[in-house]
């Protein structure tokens, strides 16, 4: 008879031994050995978020050794309580190639939402019980027990939630130490500035930390990954790399090494806003502390001033992140910083993001990554627009923009014209007369 083998979390089926389905499945994507990704999860330096009640689930690897993933933050707010058009942002996203949801609903019936993606949706769905929390007591915060803030997180977990954000970082110690430094902009995360808020009302310990091994029981149970939230990410240029975010990344690299006593994955939460020239030091920093946990990046967005473009500010930030070892990148839309992002805001975020993580895969030299580049190139120098349009990022932005100013020629554009000098080299290296004004 076959043995019957058993484990509770990706991490513990790697440390036995054990290749899961979901490895399998993680290896094709990835182009890389089974034994080898079986390896590199053991240690903690891959992670697969794979719930076992996400039914729907194609799952993905998160580590720098793998193709960067991307992520698209989504939700109701107390402004925008549309489900249908959160569920139309996130098959839009997942059609677009986004390999994780976050569901950051904060009002209406987010359960009933949160559900649904499990049940229907194939990517990585990840959520932040303390927001579900306030919707979901519907009480003052400061009255929210600490047994209802553990209960939330396995009512997410057994929702089927692939990867739980839980600000774990900020306990008392890491708090005084904020308080002390007078930030700039203070705590920007939303989950830190709540879990902050009912600290000093309560004048109790953070639950999540206090409880971190009951926590890290239920991920367990369910193998759910415990992104750690950094509540004291940098949200602004002048706060970034302070004692705060520091100390904190500190405090999260501690946690990190007790999630993986009990064989939970685990991936690290990082900045936020950031200069350029600090990106590569914070990754390695957090590579070092966090011993090669997956780095997840909001950003970073390398400088303030540009609301209505912050998926470009993002998009720089993330491409030198990615390079230098973050493996997830948090999507920033144009709207952020001003409302709920819409449909178009989403596709915006979500073509930036995909730029970014496609530079970095390119510069730390994933197998193949260059490929497509390379495919590009050629239909370019064959002035093949099919092919250039099949190929790119955005098809249908690209055709549009071809179409909405026709050349005379059809083997040129309307920029260069008879100037052009991708056709005016290919005639003459063919021994042909190039005579651009008569022609």
């Amino acid at each position: 008879m076959e043995a019957v083998v058993s484990y509770t979390t990706q991490m513990d089926a790697a440390r036995q031994g054990i290749v899961t389905p979901e490895m399998e499945i993680v290896a094709a994507k990835e182009n890389m050995g089974v034994e080898k990704l079986r390896e590199l999860i053991a240690k903690g330096q891959v992670i697969i978020p794979a719930n076992k009640n996400h039914q729907a689930l194609s799952p993905n690897g998160i580590g720098s050794a793998l193709k960067t993933k991307i992520n698209v933050n989504l939700g109701t707010s107390r402004d925008c309580v549309d489900l249908d058009m959160e569920m139309e942002k996130v098959n839009e996203a997942v059609a677009m190639g986004a390999e994780a949801i976050m569901d950051l609903s904060s009002f209406g019936d987010t359960q009933k939402f949160r559900r649904k993606l499990t049940a229907e949706c194939p990517a990585t769905i990840g959520t932040v019980p303390i927001y579900d929390a306030v919707v979901y007591y519907h009480k003052p915060l400061k009255d929210i027990t600490t047994e209802e803030w553990l209960s939330i997180v396995e009512m997410h977990a057994k929702d089927g939630v692939d990867f739980l954000t839980i600000h774990c970082g900020i306990n008392k110690s890491t708090a005084k130490r904020f308080k002390d430094a007078k930030r700039l902009t203070n705590i920007v995360s939303r989950g830190g500035s709540i879990i902050f808020a009912w600290m000093e009302m309560t004048g109790k310990e953070n639950p999540f930390y206090e409880n971190y091994d009951w926590v890290l029981d239920i991920c367990r149970k369910y193998d759910v990954t415990i992104s750690l939230g950094d509540a004291c990410r940098p949200g602004c240029i002048e706060d970034a790399s302070d004692i705060s975010q520091i100390e904190e990344l500190v405090t999260l690299g501690e946690l990190t090494k007790r999630a993986w006593e009990k064989d939970v994955q685990v991936m690290i939460e990082g900045p936020g806003h950031m200069p350029l020239n600090q990106i590569q030091a914070n990754m390695e920093i957090q590579k070092t502390i966090c011993k090669g946990a997956p780095f997840y990046v909001l950003g970073p967005l390398v400088t303030d001033i540009a609301p209505g473009y912050d998926h470009i500010t993002s998009a720089i930030g993330g491409a030198v992140a990615a390079t230098y070892g973050a493996s997830f990148l948090c999507y920033v839309t144009p709207a952020e910083h001003l409302r709920l992002p819409d449909l178009n805001d989403v596709k915006e975020g979500i073509i930036a993001a995909k730029i970014a993580a496609h530079a970095a895969d390119i510069a730390k030299g994933i197998p193949g990554a260059s490929d497509w580049d390379k495919k590009m190139s050629t239909a370019r120098k064959k002035l093949d627009w099919e092919e250039m349009f099949d190929l790119a990022i955005d098809p249908e932005k690209a055709r549009r923009y071809r179409e909405s100013a026709r050349p005379e020629k059809e083997d040129t554009c309307s920029m260069c014209g008879n100037f052009c000098a991708v056709k005016n080299m290919n005639r003459i290296l063919d021994g042909e007369i190039v005579s651009i004004f008569d022609e």
